[in-house]
C-alpha cells in the first residue's frame, strides 16, 4: 500500500487519528512534512463528515428500538450537557475548536463530532470548526514531531 494511502487510513481511525498518522508517516515512510499533514488532516476530516451525518439519525433510531440505547443516550446527553455546557455557552464555536486542536488523548476529529451531536452545533457549523481545529491540531503534530526528528 503507499505510504499516502496508509497515512490516510491510520488518521481516519478513531483511535490514533492524525496525532498517529503524522509521526508515522515522517518517522517510518519519510513522507515530506506537507504529504504528511495533507493526507493526515484529509483522512482525519473525511469520517468527520459522516459522523455529523450518521450520529443524530443512528442514535434516534436505537433509542427508539432498544431500551438500553435509550437509557444511554439519555444519560450522556443529561451528563455532558449539565458538566459542559457551561462552556460551550461562554466559548462558542471556539470551544470545539479548541477541543479538537489540542493533541491530546480522547480529542480529535471523531470527539469533536460527537461533541457537536451532543450539544446539538448544526451541521453547516460543526464542520468548519472541527476541520478548523483539525488543520490546527495536524500543525502541531507536525511541528512536535519535526522537532524530535531534528533531536
Amino acid at each position: 500500500m503507499p505510504p499516502q494511502l496508509i497515512t490516510f487510513l491510520i488518521a481516519a481511525s478513531p483511535i490514533f487519528e492524525l496525532r498517529g498518522a503524522i509521526p508515522m508517516a515522517l518517522g517510518i515512510y519519510n513522507l515530506s512534512p506537507l504529504n504528511a499533514f495533507f493526507w493526515a488532516v484529509l483522512g482525519n476530516i473525511l469520517p468527520v463528515i459522516f459522523l455529523l451525518w450518521l450520529l443524530e439519525p443512528l442514535s434516534k433510531y436505537l433509542s427508539h428500538h432498544n431500551y438500553f440505547f435509550n437509557r444511554f443516550f439519555a444519560w450522556l446527553f443529561e451528563r455532558t450537557r449539565k458538566n459542559h455546557s457551561r462552556q460551550f455557552e461562554v466559548w462558542g464555536g471556539l470551544a470545539l475548536v479548541t477541543f479538537v486542536a489540542i493533541p491530546l488523548p480522547l480529542t480529535g476529529g471523531w470527539s469533536g463530532a460527537v461533541a457537536a451531536f451532543v450539544f446539538d452545533i448544526p451541521f453547516k457549523k460543526a464542520l468548519p470548526l472541527i476541520s478548523l481545529g483539525v488543520i490546527i491540531a495536524g500543525i502541531i503534530v507536525t511541528l512536535i514531531s519535526l522537532s524530535f526528528s531534528v533531536i
